[in-house]
């Protein structure tokens, strides 16, 4: 296919880029953007959601096909905070997501009151069909759990890289996925979208694509380990990179191609996961490269291979034996 249509190779057939000449540079970007997300989560702090802060939740049938427009300024009236409207199942069908307002359940109470007498009286004919609460308790056990999965999700990582690669690998992948999730939660404050059960998801979404990634580029590394036995850590580095990078750009591209619509014509239901899973991508392709990559020449220039033999310089032989390909 390659053959018959050049135009579609995104990345040359043979690279030889020098990526680990610039490993200072993205470890040092990296942290930076990780503090600074850091900082960003306690100050100015995240927009948590129903799930994780408590909130309503009501299910409303509208006479006609839902006019979200209008029942935004409705709503925007009544002096109940940030509402979010999602369509589901048919066109008349809206669930609306409230803050949790000051107070006590009886506060709780006279907000729903207050919104269900506005929306009769904008939408006449409209049916409320079902009124939730979550509660502070509940909120803080979903958190919890939320939290306790993410963690989980790091072990499990740690362990498989760990088993399958020797330890500077799985050290590397997991440092890479804890400064990638920082900047994930810098993401979600930059752009003030809710974190909730559905950010967790996302989350969780990128953290599998972005091991899937590293393993790849590992993969590789691991083959040319034993393939070459002179050269050094780092043209093996950028050897192993230079030979996945079709790979890693080609799937980063596909993966892209599949979410970036759901981010621009998916709604008001999709558009918050969907921007996450495409700075998702971004960074995790990039971080495979220019973070993943030095972590694992800083950890094992000592421990996987010590360097040329006396009388050799850095992969003289190695360089003249003929690449894999991606």
């Amino acid at each position: 296919m390659i053959k018959l249509f050049p135009m579609l190779r995104l990345v040359p057939e043979k690279t030889d880029i020098k990526f680990m000449k610039g490993r200072f540079l993205g470890l040092i970007v990296s942290a930076v953007l990780s503090i600074l997300s850091v900082g960003l989560f306690f100050w100015p702090g995240m927009n948590y959601g129903i799930d994780f802060k408590g909130g309503i939740v009501m299910e409303v049938r509208t006479p006609q096909d839902a006019d979200f427009t209008r029942l935004r300024a409705v709503l925007s009236q009544q002096n109940v905070g940030q509402a979010g409207l999602q369509q589901f199942g048919q066109a008349n069908d809206v669930l609306i997501r409230l803050e949790r307002q000051p107070g006590d359940e009886a506060a709780q109470q006279r907000a729903v009151e207050r919104v269900r007498g506005a929306l009769t009286e904008a939408f006449p004919g409209l049916q409320v069909r079902r009124v939730e609460a979550v509660g502070a308790s509940v909120s803080q056990e979903l958190f919890v759990n939320g939290m306790t999965a993410m963690g989980l999700s790091f072990v499990a990582m740690l362990i498989y890289i760990w088993f399958r690669f020797e330890w500077q690998f799985g050290i590397g992948a997991v440092v890479t996925l804890l400064l990638d999730t920082t900047k994930m939660i810098g993401f979600y404050v930059v752009t003030d979208f809710q974190f909730n059960l559905v950010a967790i998801a996302a989350m969780l979404t990128v953290m599998g694509y972005s091991i899937n990634d590293k393993v790849v580029v590992y993969d590789r590394v691991r083959e040319n380990l034993r393939k070459y036995k002179s050269m050094s850590l780092r043209d093996l580095i950028d050897l192993s990179i230079n030979e996945t990078l079709s790979r890693t750009i080609g799937t980063s591209v596909a993966s892209l191609l599949a979410t970036l619509p759901l981010a621009l014509f998916g709604g008001e239901a999709l558009e918050e996961f969907a921007w996450a899973m495409v700075f998702g991508i971004f960074l995790a392709t990039s971080s495979s490269i220019f973070i993943a990559a030095p972590i694992l020449l800083f950890l094992g220039e000592d421990k996987l291979r010590r360097g040329p033999p006396p009388g050799k310089t850095e992969g003289d032989a190695d360089k003249a034996a003929t690449p894999a390909k991606a």
